[in-house]
């Protein structure tokens, strides 16, 4: 049986972790001195597609993928599951950042990358409760309003036709229980999944396709050696003529090359999960479309439904950690202010219960740009910057960084984030922190401006 919900919170699982069940991970690497092709630290959805792509492309390739805890622990199985097309934070940064050209380019990507995963699960029959419901990008002020149909003007001219729909009040509460919402942009090709069983089923893909893959195996050491990379663990050590670094947010963990330490930092999203809906409280809410729904403020919440009939909410404000400890798993206040805006957002359900409380960390750059880069010559690849917005994104990723690995010129190994020009994470700790608290304290003025006196809780 799984454990109690206050024993999955304890052992800093997720919700879906939870439900999940009875685990059995894979044996760590024995103690020996080992040679592999390519060698992939990290066993998340970048890393796995990655092994599973390169097996189909190479079968003849000794691959092995390293992973530090159990496969479905990081944010591979702790995430929101909404396999979406947003890259990295709004089009609009992007646009600022990078020029109308590439921000299409990137448009196109994330609308490939969520097909991508859609066609992976109907093909290989992947039990990973995936509902292809679509999105909903909400507003609950006038000034919200004003923004979003700014960001659906802008989408609309970006993106193929037919991707986006506007919804104004009237059309929003035919579909939906929720009167603070005044309008929504909804994207019909997204859809939902369980993220712990779909990086699980991952794994058992990338293991059919000849892959290695050793659980609960932290790496203590990266260093380059002629003809190679050394790769040391606790036990053993292996030489690799290549090695993907697939740790994400976890990167700056990392041994070894100074390179990949300060391209990101990790921010914490925190989640909650409702007990489960009445037959009757789902018919008065509404929601038959079960479409998921992210806000559109700067600090935003994030919702869906679940398989087995509640309700997830996370987001809203984050936790930010400047050294190497990741341990910002509980916060208990972001927590209650999560519960606060569910039961403003639905009055309908404000008696509800939360079963279910958890955190996990993204990886965040500093110009809020995905970045897939190489470390000296080109047999370390690296990537990072998924800003939260990283089911779809990782996973295509990681079709892209098989392609990298294996020398093939392709359409995706030439995406233009793509060993760009990053900018790195300042050295030390005051500077990230100073320019942090800097850039948090401005996208949390805009959210309290734009919310002034509508918003009260």
């Amino acid at each position: 049986m799984p454990d109690s919900t206050l024993e999955a919170m304890a052992k800093n699982h997720s919700f879906w972790q939870h439900q999940y069940g009875p685990y059995t991970a894979n044996k760590s690497l024995p103690t020996g001195h080992y040679q592999a092709d390519i060698v992939i630290v990290g066993g998340g959805f970048t890393g796995l597609t990655a092994a599973r792509e390169i097996m189909r492309d190479s079968p003849d390739k000794h691959v092995m993928v390293l992973e530090a805890n159990e496969i479905g622990f990081g944010a591979s199985g702790r995430n929101g599951g909404f396999n979406m097309t947003l890259f990295g934070m709004e089009p609009e940064t992007t646009i600022m950042r990078w020029g109308k050209q590439k921000t299409k380019e990137a448009q196109r990507y994330m609308q490939q990358a969520v097909a991508y995963v859609n066609n992976l699960i109907e093909n290989e029959k992947l039990d990973s409760d995936y509902e292809h419901t679509g999105m909903w990008r909400v507003a609950y002020t006038n000034s919200q309003e004003k923004r979003l149909k700014k960001t659906y003007a802008l989408l609309t001219d970006i993106a193929k036709p037919n991707s986006y729909e506007f919804y104004d009040q009237h059309m929003v509460r035919k579909k939906l229980n929720a009167p603070q919402i005044k309008s929504a942009i909804y994207e019909p090709e997204t859809g939902i999944l369980d993220p712990c069983k779909h990086v699980r089923a991952l794994k058992q893909l990338a293991e059919d396709a000849g892959t290695n893959i050793y659980e609960n195996t932290p790496v203590i050491d990266i260093r380059k050696s002629i003809n190679g990379t050394i790769i040391k663990t606790h036990h053993a050590q292996i030489k690799a003529k290549k090695v993907i670094l697939a740790t994400n947010a976890w990167s700056h963990t990392l041994p070894g090359p100074k390179k990949i330490q300060n391209r990101q930092r990790p921010a914490w999203t925190y989640q909650i999960v409702s007990e489960p809906l009445t037959k009757e409280e789902w018919k008065t809410l509404g929601w038959q479309d079960r479409m998921s729904i992210e806000d559109n403020r700067q600090f935003v919440h994030y919702l869906r439904i679940t398989t087995c009939g509640r309700i997830t909410i996370g987001g809203g404000d984050i936790g930010y950690e400047y050294g190497k400890d990741m341990n910002k798993w509980h916060d208990p206040k972001i927590w209650r202010a999560l519960e606060a805006h569910f039961r403003w957002l639905f009055p309908t359900l404000k008696h509800k219960k939360f079963d279910c409380q958890w955190g996990g960390a993204v990886s965040v750059n500093f110009d809020m740009t995905p970045e897939i880069g190489f470390i000296g010559d080109e047999n370390i690849i690296y990537s990072n910057g998924c800003i939260g917005h990283g089911v779809s994104l990782t996973q295509l990723n990681g079709r892209l960084i098989a392609d990298l690995a294996l020398g093939i010129d392709s359409e995706l190994s030439r995406f233009w984030i793509v060993n760009r020009n990053a900018v790195p994470v300042p050295p030390g700790n005051l500077l990230p922190y100073l320019g942090v608290k800097a850039v948090v304290g401005v996208l949390k003025g805009v959210d309290w401006y734009e919310e002034r006196g509508k918003i009260d809780r």
